[in-house]
């Protein structure tokens, strides 16, 4: 298998894992029923709980974008150093960033973002 798709299976567990710490994250503030239920009036949920949410929420959002690219690069077989270059900074980039975002330090979780982001362009660029 590509290097390219291992690390975007690896991108996936690190999604899974986000849910798993943001769900855990609600349930410590609020509890198990309201988790199970509609969540009509669902509180907001606070502190690292809410961060969590927030940083699952953005690695929905990034992944299908570097999901794209990669499937993409592999099924035209233009797969390459920067590609994978790209893969490998995505998947440690969006680490970092679920870490920054969890421990709230702000100017580096952007910074880990704008990474992640260059992993995705760096991709692109070898497919255009």
């Amino acid at each position: 298998m590509k290097p390219e798709l291992t690390l975007l299976a690896y991108c996936v567990i690190l999604a899974i894992v986000h849910m798993l710490i943001a769900v855990q994250g609600a349930f410590n503030q609020v509890g198990l029923m309201p988790l199970v239920g509609n969540r009509e009036g669902f509180p907001e949920i606070l502190g690292w709980g809410g961060r969590a949410g927030r940083a699952s929420r953005n690695m929905a959002e990034n992944l299908p974008l570097f999901a794209a690219v990669v499937l993409t690069a592999v099924a035209l077989g233009q797969t390459n150093a920067m590609t994978l270059l790209g893969a490998q900074l995505f998947f440690w980039a969006r680490i970092a960033y679920a870490v920054c975002y969890l421990g709230g330090i702000k100017w580096l979780r952007t910074l880990s973002w704008l990474a992640s982001i260059a992993g995705i362009a760096l991709i692109l660029w070898q497919l255009l």
